[in-house]
């Protein structure tokens, strides 16, 4: 399936968009992997502070929310590389060069490629539910990746995670509760991008919210 712009131009994802091949080679072990991705920004912006998203799809959060944040850096990182171009090519029409949009899988970014202590947030909106009971170990956030979670955010970072899958929330919750030596709860508190009257302002949320589908949300606080 092509995607494209409604204007109906070519993607173009200029900086912004980066595939496998903006990655090192993997090492024998994870930790031989971790690079210093601050190299995709500019010099004068390498020392910013920077946050994450998990599956950003067509980049909606990204454009809120970095226009808001100017002085903040953010990495989207998105599974399907049509939908991975088609965020880069929106995010530089809004020239919005304090983003990267990255496609690739993100558990084994974060596990293999990811410093320690590199991000303040992550962010994690509307992740596949997987509803089959066969398929639930395809499910994104399960306690290894919270514990890598843990470990590439910076002291008292979070971790932001909504869902409109009441099933997938209860899942989220068990494993949440395997890593509480690593995390507190915390009141979620919206993004500074979000409309008026929405959790976080992505497209799946606007379409969930039509079909008068119950959000759940949850913070968690780095230990």
């Amino acid at each position: 399936m092509s995607i494209k712009p409604s204007r109906g131009k070519p993607l173009d994802v200029g900086a912004i968009g980066l595939g496998p091949d903006a990655l090192p080679a993997m090492a024998d072990t994870a930790a031989q992997s971790r690079f210093d991705f601050r190299a995709w920004w500019p010099e004068d912006r390498r020392e910013l502070p920077y946050e994450l998203e998990i599956g950003s799809g067509k980049g909606t959060f990204l454009v809120q929310q970095a226009q808001q944040m100017p002085d903040t850096n953010y990495l989207g990182i998105e599974y399907a590389g049509q939908f991975a171009r088609y965020a880069a090519d929106r995010l530089r029409r809004h020239n919005l060069n304090n983003v990267r949009m990255l496609a690739y899988d993100a558990a084994v970014f974060v596990e293999w490629f990811c410093p320690d202590a590199s991000f303040r947030q992550v962010h994690i909106y509307f992740p596949d539910p997987w509803p089959k009971a066969r398929h639930h170990k395809r499910r994104l956030i399960q306690t290894p990746l919270l514990r890598q979670l843990h470990r590439v955010l910076t002291p008292n970072g979070f971790v932001r995670i909504v869902t409109d899958h009441d099933d997938y929330y209860a899942w989220i919750e068990d494993h949440v509760a395997q890593v509480t030596d690593l995390f507190e709860r915390q009141p979620f508190e919206r993004p500074i991008g979000a409309g008026e009257g929405e959790v976080v302002g992505t497209n799946f949320e606007r379409k969930y919210r039509r079909e008068g589908r119950p959000f759940n949300a949850l913070s968690l606080r780095k230990l």
